[in-house]
């Protein structure tokens, strides 16, 4: 019996953690927790053992790309990176970092563009996007950081661009937090960034050999 019920709950898992990921790739949905509890609640499943990790999620991310759309989501993937880029280079003198599902590279069609700007000040931004007439929503965001062997949280301003193809979303951390690594909802690990060489590069590769 308990063979039995460890095995429905692992193909539960499986059935979330499969839902879960098609409503981040197709809805552009960006928050890993949001999308189990909603996968959770359409399945009628209550229990906290049957709901995946962020990781097995985005597992099930890139087979969804892979099965359904692996024609389209590269091409969609490079032109969200080239948006970013424009953007990137526009608040270059804010040394942007691009970071998030752009840049790993299981964003779908519409999915959020998550880019970190380091900056004196926060009027110092706004007053940038004012003078270029760039229309935004101002919110907070809290990121997961380490610090000192201890795991801490951080929140910081979050401005919200319409981009063409989604919304491209605006960190800004103060100058001194380039030092300081957030952390991966997916697994916990430093998240990954790139700066505007290291995601022109990345660009041009994709241009030249396609993604799979």
């Amino acid at each position: 019996m308990a063979k039995d019920s460890g095995n429905r709950q692992s193909q539960m898992r499986q059935l979330i953690a499969q839902l879960a990921a098609r409503m981040m790739a197709e809805e552009g949905i960006a928050d890993y927790a949001y999308a189990k509890r909603k996968a959770g609640r359409q399945l009628g499943v209550t229990d906290s053992q049957c709901m995946p990790t962020n990781s097995e999620i985005e597992e099930e991310i890139r087979l969804y790309h892979d099965i359904y759309n692996s024609d389209e989501q590269p091409e969609s993937l490079l032109q969200l990176r080239k948006d970013a880029l424009l953007v990137m280079q526009l608040l270059e003198r804010f040394n942007p970092h691009l970071t998030g599902a752009v840049l790993d590279g299981t964003a779908g069609k519409y999915a959020e563009t998550h880019i970190h700007l380091f900056a004196d000040s926060l009027k110092e931004v706004e007053i940038f996007l004012l003078n270029q007439q760039i229309p935004y929503i101002t919110d907070e965001k809290s990121y997961r950081i380490s610090e000192r062997r201890s795991m801490d949280r951080k929140k910081v301003p979050l401005f919200t661009l319409e981009g063409p193809h989604g919304l491209i979303k605006l960190s800004i951390f103060e100058v001194d937090d380039m030092r300081m690594a957030t952390k991966s909802p997916v697994n916990g690990n430093n998240a990954s960034r790139a700066n505007i060489e290291a995601l022109t590069k990345l660009i041009v590769q994709s241009e030249q050999t396609p993604e799979p």
